[in-house]
Formats: structure tokens, C-alpha cells, sequence
């Protein structure tokens, strides 16, 4: 249905009350600007909760998900803002699973 290039984990935790306007001002500011065909995920502190921001070249969607139990396995010790994951990475991480084992080259910003 839409069409993403490349999904970009954002490490470092966004207020989960954040509507699209605010998750596309901390795109702008962790990555400079929102790509078209580019996904952006986020999650709150607490890592039970996430938003997926994607800029499709006419707008953008968000989405959001909350697990009742457990957490979204995230970054713990994060060394850059963001970083890239493979569309397999992105599903385990979306279904709560260790996506981290899954290899891919990482890029970082």
C-alpha cells in the first residue's frame, strides 16, 4: 500500500501523547528532513509503545502500536540518534521479537 524505501529506528525516546506535526519536527531535527518512501520509527520510555511515521511523497501517515505485556526490544545504550534496519528487522521489532539478531549492515546519523 505504501511504498518505504528505507526505515529508521530513532533511539532516543519521544512522548507517545506526540501527534504527526511534532514526530515531523523531530524527524527534521534527528535527521535533517523527512525523505520521501523513508519510515521513521519511535517509542516512548517505558519501550511498551511505538509510532512509525512515513512520508509517502503526497503526506504523511503515522501509525501506532502498544503491546499489553512486554517491552519493544530497543536500543539500549545508544551511540548515534538513529539508525537504519532491514524490512525483516523492522517486522521483528514491530512483533516484539529480538530483532538485534537479525544481521544487516547498520548505517547510523
Amino acid at each position: 500500500m505504501i511504498r518505504i524505501d528505507q526505515i529508521w529506528l530513532a533511539t532516543e525516546p519521544v512522548d507517545m501523547r506526540a501527534g504527526a506535526e511534532t514526530l515531523l519536527g523531530r524527524v527534521v531535527q534527528v535527521f535533517g528532513q523527512a525523505q520521501r518512501h523513508h519510515a521513521y520509527i519511535f517509542t516512548n520510555k517505558r519501550s511498551n509503545r511505538i509510532k512509525v511515521l512515513v512520508q509517502d511523497g503526497f503526506g504523511i501517515w503515522v501509525s501506532a502500536r502498544r503491546l499489553n505485556e512486554g517491552k519493544f526490544q530497543w536500543i539500549q545504550y545508544p551511540s548515534h540518534k538513529s539508525m537504519t534496519l532491514s524490512a525483516e528487522q523492522s517486522q521483528a521489532l514491530v512483533q516484539g521479537l529480538p530483532w538485534q539478531r537479525l544481521e544487516q549492515p547498520v548505517q547510523c546519523l
